[in-house]
């Protein structure tokens, strides 16, 4: 059975107070996000992946660009990759949304949308069908994107159940995976994590 390298890059830190709800909030990079990427150009060169795949969010494409420069990947910027959109949450501190919509949200992060935002279902679908391109394709790849996202992607790329609460990521670091090149079907997302 043939299998392929999956790079899962979370972009780095931002330069946001803790504790701010962010997702299609356009953000700079912590000054010093050069040295990560420097240190990804070494994994993704001895993962030997071909494709670059990157949210459009500014923070991931600046990393992605400099990315793909240093080790000759093809950069593919994905409107999939794109991290949850929290719609009126944008920009609040975490601590002044309303805690009955809080928990609303973790009772069901499946069903939840917050005020004119997106549900944790819709983004599932959208990283399951980016998911199902990739993994069909077998082509190592390097994917840069956001926490959400890549919570889905590590659960795919792992053949587990995704949990759309579950731990992703930490900002600035990778995982890689050995995907399996056969065909699976797509997991759908667990209601709580």
């Amino acid at each position: 059975m043939q299998s392929f390298p999956v790079l899962l890059v979370r972009h780095a830190p931002v330069l946001l107070p803790d504790g701010v709800c962010y997702g299609r909030q356009d953000v700079a990079l912590r000054p010093g996000w050069e040295k990560i990427v420097s240190g990804l150009s070494v994994l993704a060169k001895g993962a030997v992946c071909h494709v670059l795949y990157s949210s459009p969010a500014r923070r991931c494409r600046e990393m992605a660009q400099r990315l793909a420069q240093a080790t000759g990947m093809e950069l593919r910027v994905d409107p999939r990759l794109s991290e949850l959109d929290f719609g009126q949450w944008e920009g609040l501190r975490w601590q002044d949304i309303e805690r009955r919509q809080l928990d609303e949200w973790a009772k069901d992060p499946s069903a939840f949308a917050p005020p004119q935002g997106e549900s944790g279902r819709a983004l599932c679908h959208r990283i399951t069908d980016f998911w199902q391109e990739v993994h069909h394709k077998g082509e190592p790849a390097c994917v840069l994107s956001h926490g959400g996202p890549l919570r889905i992607l590590s659960a795919l790329a792992a053949g587990e159940q995704p949990e759309l609460l579950a731990p992703s990521i930490p900002q600035g670091f990778a995982r890689l995976f050995m995907v399996e090149q056969a065909v699976t079907p797509a997991l759908p997302c667990a209601q709580a994590g």
